[in-house]
């Protein structure tokens, strides 16, 4: 096995998992991209195996501290302790994130569950060229759990059938590895739109062709945190997407609800689950910042604001670019709020910390002229889980705010 030899202040040796290719001292035994390699230290000690790509700014992504190759023995027991350490944090195992990259050890790889349908992303070089090794592993553990529930689980819909594995690997990040753009069926057959539920609400999710693996898993349990502050408010649901939170607050009872997505596709999904679900919401098709400034002009007003936009910087370079975006979109939406209107505000982007989102949230507050209170804090879901170690596994940051009268 080849490997590569780190530099005595490299991150790895404080706990981190990747190496950089600022932080290789040698590189020894001529290893191939995608293959497992043996990570060392200045004292010829082993730290780990790795995968490696040396086209790759991260060269080498640690998954275990001993000596380990990537076998179908391998991946079935990561899926496995996967899948319990969900069902352990009382995760519906049938609708969530079952294996979340190095998170779960095993770097690159997203696998999603909608039912019996699972979506799997690969992100690395060494595991998309295991990729027919992580289906087999999926099947294997999947299915076998499915054997040995009773009759009555069964019943109760605990079985999977396994029905497909979907490949979205439409992901711009995987250029970074230098692999190409792909969709396809991995196993089983080619999927209908799907339907999942979410606090009462239906939604058809399209898992080919969707957003990302097809829905947006990480706020599923905020619709409803958030629609319990809608009953009988003017909501505005910015960077509406497929409509989740505009039908919570609808369904909660909301006066009127608005939903604004640029994205024609996603409109024509919301559209479809609102008509699901028999809910009333005006969706406008248009960038948000556009109709941010025109409702200021207008001097419209709103009680409730949810902003959930995509990432707005995939690179720590595009940082200040991003922050600028933010800002501007907190102010207007500061503005367009009643006296003691709320707001529900969302950041997806790794490189934006969460101090320099509080930090942001102040400046345009003090920009718009306007005193809020916190009342609540978001997290990523428990499907999604954190490595202290590795900062990278934390991306998802949010508050709720309500604003201050008479200040």
């Amino acid at each position: 096995m080849g490997g590569i030899v780190v530099k005595p202040r490299a991150r790895i040796l404080h706990g981190h998992d990747w190496v950089f290719s600022s932080e290789v001292l040698k590189v020894f035994g001529k290893p191939a991209d995608g293959d497992v390699i043996s990570l060392k230290d200045g004292k010829d000690h082993l730290i780990g195996s790795a995968i490696y790509n040396s086209k790759s700014q991260i060269v080498a992504r640690r998954f275990s501290r001993r000596k380990q190759d990537l076998d179908l023995d391998f991946f079935k027991r990561r899926i496995a302790q996967a899948a319990e350490y969900r069902l352990r944090r009382d995760v519906d195992p049938k609708l969530c994130r079952v294996v979340w990259s190095e998170s779960d050890g095993l770097p690159g790889v997203i696998i999603d569950r909608y039912g019996d349908c699972f979506v799997l992303q690969t992100l690395t070089l060494a595991m998309d060229m295991r990729k027919a090794l992580i289906a087999n592993a999926l099947e294997n553990v999947f299915c076998r759990a499915s054997a040995s529930l009773t009759g009555e689980q069964v019943e109760a819909g605990e079985a999977a059938a396994l029905q497909s594995i979907i490949e979205r690997n439409d992901a711009p990040v995987r250029r970074a590895e230098g692999l190409e753009l792909c969709n396809s069926v991995l196993r089983g057959d080619t999927p209908s739109p799907v339907e999942i539920e979410i606090g009462r609400l239906k939604f058809e999710v399209d898992l080919l062709h969707g957003q990302k693996t097809g829905f947006y898993l990480d706020q599923r349990q905020n619709y409803e945190i958030v629609a319990q502050y809608a009953g009988d408010r003017r909501m505005l649901d910015c960077f509406a997407n497929q409509g989740a939170f505009a039908l919570a607050c609808a369904r909660a009872g909301a006066a009127e609800v608005t939903g604004v997505e640029e994205n024609s596709a996603n409109v024509a999904a919301a559209k479809g689950n609102a008509a699901r679900n028999d809910l009333k919401v005006k969706w406008m098709e248009q960038d948000v910042f556009q109709f941010l400034r025109a409702a200021e002009k207008a001097q419209a007003q709103y009680d409730l604001i949810v902003l959930d936009p995509p990432s707005f910087t995939k690179t720590k370079g595009g940082l200040r670019d991003a922050m600028r975006g933010y800002r501007e979109l907190h102010v207007r939406a500061f503005k367009l709020l009643s006296r003691d209107g709320v707001l529900a505000t969302f950041s997806c982007s790794h490189h934006v910390s969460e101090s320099a989102f509080t930090q942001m949230i102040a400046d345009a507050l003090v920009d718009a002229r306007r005193s809020a209170r916190r009342l609540r804090r978001f997290e990523q879901a428990p499907d999604h889980p954190i490595l202290p170690t590795l900062p990278e596994s934390e991306y998802f940051k949010g508050a709720l705010l309500e604003m201050m009268p008479g200040r």
